[in-house]
């Protein structure tokens, strides 16, 4: 097998042996603790000796007491060989393999060991291999001790391996190497090929108890990790099992000290703070006394520093624990609950759940006193096991029920959704779906909005709006189904669900009381069949600031904000909610504050805050399970790399986000991804490709089809459209964008909808409405599209040749391009603003080839030599068709040719040459 993390290791074994066949013998003891790769090292060096003679032999606590018993286990495959030693030596060896009667003194047998070796390495290099020599007979280490000090003029090498710092013993004197465990990249590609196929949270679970130990690391994958009922589960975690091979390993030591010292041990194993005091106490009854102390300190499986104790490694522990009896580790666990201080609830709760045998139910109330204890202090993950505990020890399926319901709700506040839908899913089938859904705050829904079908999501929040107790939850429930209907693309299911939160009671709540009218104003504004005044908006405006005290579950979709243009405000709120969020870390309810605080920042043009909200929000929601969270930090980050021209980021991110919407029925997220394809083909000068790609969005029954998302696109589709000369489709959007302008006021309509006017008119009509769009209050608030109005203005300017005034427009469009990175519009706009300049020099003649082609005949000449047809020209280049076929016929008359086919023979990068006279 291969050696993972062990390069000096291996150096060193390879220096020795490479000496002792030069004649420079040695000896190495190698150490460390149990199952840290000692013997992976010894059979590395088998290997690496191929040439010489190995004779090996293991220690054994069976046969610790047996004189020699190691020895004759060394020197058995060279039996034959005492014939050559001198015969007192022959005499004193046979004795001590129990060949002979003869006895002598153990110089005269290490004497006879050295020659016997020195003689076998005068053939061929000798290599002397002794595993576990902590446990071979005295007699046995006292002869190889002489050996390894002796052979350093032979071609012999002598291995030896143990537990302890041979710094002291019958390996006094020799060189020693500590074999430490590995680094952490190491100890993944152990883990990987040792479990194929372990997924990244198992790995990263082994690496984190492992420390490095190689043999943990094999064997602990293979493994049951779920907390063992009796195992002492406390604020420093879960105990991890460990399997026969690692028990041996470990527990050894232990087994063979007095009982005082095993019981001070299993006391220490149990009390899984590393409080010192309570285990002197516990101990008292256990006739644990000084000596016993004095016993366990020195053996040095155990340390003290200060008022804390803790074992030399972690498995030491897990291996004491695991290797007791069931009935020492109830009584362990009663003793230690005993001596803790009066106010320690939490670990007296363990500790008696810890030693129950069956349902107690003052047990079970202990534990959930400790669960508030642990979510009062930002505990999620701890009081979701703490409660899983105590409905493991209720004794009625109702109380069972109760307190896995409420550990579901733990787990997904601290963001395990997996392990809350698991909770949530043993809840009902003690209690039924409707009580586990009033006790759990209707946590079903919640977790199928976060990584569910929106639908389903929906049926099951409307339902369980009518079984919480709380009105105010009830109204969180009642949003976020607005919201579940909204991203299914469902107007149907946002009016009912609209209907049921109209409809909640206060119940006398104060706050709620307060709360409802702002809630319903806003509520009356998303209702797409409704009339809205400019009062009903102002007053839903401020709504949304008035939300940042309140629950993640009520702030409405950003994009729908954005769409009503009251989004003033809504960035404040977000950051007061990720601000609370991360002080009680609910991991969970943060991604989403992030994901919708990027979609903010991009649409403010802050690009480089958005990108990191994205990415902060994608991480949360991937290390939670939340994954329309992250599709939709997926979503800002596709929206931002088609902007800067990055078509393989976009590629990414587009098919990352359908792999999980499209099935599931998220149409607001497929919309979304469709809608930055066509943007990038856009800007990529690919109109058809765009226009393609952005029809889908308002195409009933598609699975990108999404009313809020088309009307954004709108802008992007009307351009895409007039490029290619698609006119049936343009009147339409562009009438859509209008109405929703006169019907709400927002800034970013009321632009589009001048904008797009613009695109489709001729004349001083044109003008005007480019003029009016930039004149609307606030809409530089985007910069972005601020800048892609003054672009298209710019170029309408150069096309009526008003040179001056398209500079004006181009260069202010570029700046801001270049400063956001969207590099696709920079070059556009760079190059448009070249052909403003005025010819510097007359026109001259020159070679048949230079034959004084325009700038724009240029361009056309180019692009007709790539291929492209007079459409695609023109779609490129925003001009008519009619007009390329204009510039491609004056081309053909200037270089004398007649056909497509003759451009693909000119060196345009040559020495033609042009005047922009006539452009």
């Amino acid at each position: 097998m291969e050696l993972f993390g062990r390069h000096a290791e291996t150096a060193a074994l390879d220096e020795l042996l490479d000496r002792a066949a030069g004649g420079a013998g040695a000896g190495l003891v190698l150490w460390g603790e149990p199952g840290i790769g000692k013997t992976a090292l010894l059979e590395y060096a088998v290997a690496a000796a191929s040439d010489a003679t190995v004779l090996r032999c293991r220690g054994s606590r069976m046969e610790a007491g047996l004189a020699f018993a190691a020895l004759h286990e060394l020197l058995w495959p060279v039996m034959d060989r005492l014939e050559t030693l001198a015969a007192p030596q022959a005499a004193a060896l046979r004795g001590a393999l129990g060949l002979s009667r003869d006895t002598t003194n153990r110089f005269l047998i290490g004497a006879a060991v050295l020659s016997l070796v020195s003689g076998l390495a005068r053939e061929r290099p000798v290599l002397v291999v002794v595993d576990d020599a902590q446990w071979i007979d005295e007699a046995t280490a006292q002869c190889l001790g002489f050996l390894a000090r002796r052979v350093t003029t032979d071609r012999v090498v002598v291995l030896l391996t143990g537990h302890e710092d041979p710094a002291s013993g019958p390996w006094e004197g020799l060189p020693a190497l500590e074999v430490v465990g590995l680094a952490d990249d190491d100890a993944r590609k152990l883990v990987a090929t040792a479990v194929p196929g372990a997924d990244e949270a198992l790995a990263d679970h082994t690496i984190r108890t492992a420390g490095g130990n190689p043999l943990a690391l094999h064997e602990l994958p293979t493994l049951d990790h779920e907390p063992d009922g009796d195992a002492p589960l406390g604020r420093s975690g879960d105990l991890m099992p460990v399997g026969p091979r690692l028990r041996r390993a470990f527990a050894a030591r232990a087994a063979a000290m007095t009982p005082p010292a095993r019981a001070l041990l299993l006391l220490a194993a149990a009390e899984d703070r590393g409080d010192r005091h309570v285990v002197h106490r516990a101990g008292a009854g256990w006739g644990v006394d000084t000596i016993t102390w004095d016993e366990v300190l020195r053996s040095g499986l155990l340390r003290v520093s200060g008022a804390r104790l803790e074992f030399r490694h972690p498995l030491i522990r897990a291996a004491v624990y695991d290797g007791a009896p069931f009935l020492n580790r109830q009584a362990a666990h009663r003793a230690l609950a005993t001596a803790l201080p009066a106010g320690a609830t939490a670990e007296r709760a363990w500790h008696l759940a810890a030693a129950a045998d069956g349902p107690d139910e003052d047990v079970a109330a202990l534990l959930e006193q400790a669960a508030e204890q642990c979510l009062r202090r930002s505990a999620g993950p701890m009081a979701a096991r703490t409660l899983r505990r105590a409905a493991e020890l209720s004794p009625t399926p109702a109380a069972a029920g109760r307190r896995l319901a409420a550990a579901a709700r733990a787990a997904w506040d601290a963001g395990r959704a997996e392990t809350a839908r698991q909770l949530l899913e043993d809840a009902e089938r003690l209690c039924g779906e409707l009580p586990v859904a009033r006790l759990s705050g209707g946590l079903r829904g919640i977790l199928e909005f976060a990584n569910g079908r929106p639908e389903r999501a929906h049926r099951y929040l409307v339902c369980d709006m009518a079984v919480v107790p709380e009105p105010r939850r009830a109204v969180e429930l009642g949003t976020v189904a607005v919201r579940a209907a909204w991203s299914a693309g469902r107007p149907d299911l946002q009016q009912e669900a609209l209907q049921q939160v109209r409809a909640v009671d206060a119940g006398g709540d104060p706050d709620l009381s307060e709360l409802l009218p702002v809630l319903r104003n806003w509520w009356s504004c998303y209702d797409q069949t409704g009339e809205v005044t400019p009062t009903l908006l102002g007053m839903a405006s401020g709504t949304v600031g008035r939300l940042g005290a309140a629950a993640w579950e009520l702030l409405p979709p950003v994009p729908l904000v954005q769409a009503w243009g009251i989004e003033d405000g809504l960035l404040d709120v977000l950051r007061v909610q990720a601000a609370q969020l991360r002080r009680r870390h609910e991991l969970a309810a943060l991604a989403v504050v992030r994901s919708q605080t990027a979609v903010l920042d991009l649409g403010a043009g802050r690009w480089g805050a958005a990108e990191a909200a994205a990415a902060e929000g994608l991480r949360l929601a991937e290390e939670v399970g939340a994954d329309h969270v992250a599709t939709q930090c997926h979503s800002s980050l596709g929206a931002l790399a088609a902007a800067r021209g990055d078509g393989r980021a976009v590629a990414e991110h587009t098919t990352r986000i359908l792999r999980v919407s499209v099935p599931r029925g998220v149409r607001v997220l497929s919309a979304a991804a469709y809608w930055h394809r066509g943007r990038a083909a856009l800007f990529g000068s690919r109109p058809q490709e765009a226009l393609a790609d952005l029809l889908c969005l308002a195409e009933p029954g598609h699975e990108a089809a999404h009313p809020t998302c088309a009307l954004f696109a709108a802008v992007d589709t009307v351009e895409a459209a007039v490029q290619v000369g698609n006119t049936d489709v343009v009147e339409a959007q562009v009438v859509m964008v209008e109405e929703w302008a006169q019907r709400t006021g927002a800034t970013w309509a009321r632009a589009a909808g001048h904008r797009l006017r613009a695109l489709v008119q001729g004349g001083a009509a044109a003008e005007a409405s480019f003029r009016a769009a930039l004149d609307v209050v606030g809409a530089a608030g985007d910069p972005f599209e601020y800048a892609r109005t003054r672009l298209l203005y710019g170029e309408w300017l150069r096309r009526a040749r008003r040179r001056a005034d398209a500079r004006l427009q181009l260069a202010g469009a570029a700046e801001v391009f270049d400063r956001l990175g969207a590099e696709p519009l920079r070059a556009r706009a760079l190059r448009e603003q070249a052909l403003t300049e005025r010819p510097t020099a007359p026109r001259v003649p020159g070679p048949p080839t230079a034959a004084g082609l325009t700038a724009q005949e240029l361009r056309v000449a180019r692009l007709a030599a790539d291929r492209l047809t007079n459409r695609e020209i023109a779609a490129q280049l925003l001009i008519s068709p009619r007009t390329v076929g204009h510039h491609l016929a004056n081309v053909y008359t200037k270089l004398g040719i007649a056909s497509r086919a003759d451009l693909a023979r000119i060196d345009f990068e040559g020495d033609l040459r042009f005047s922009t006279a006539g452009d």
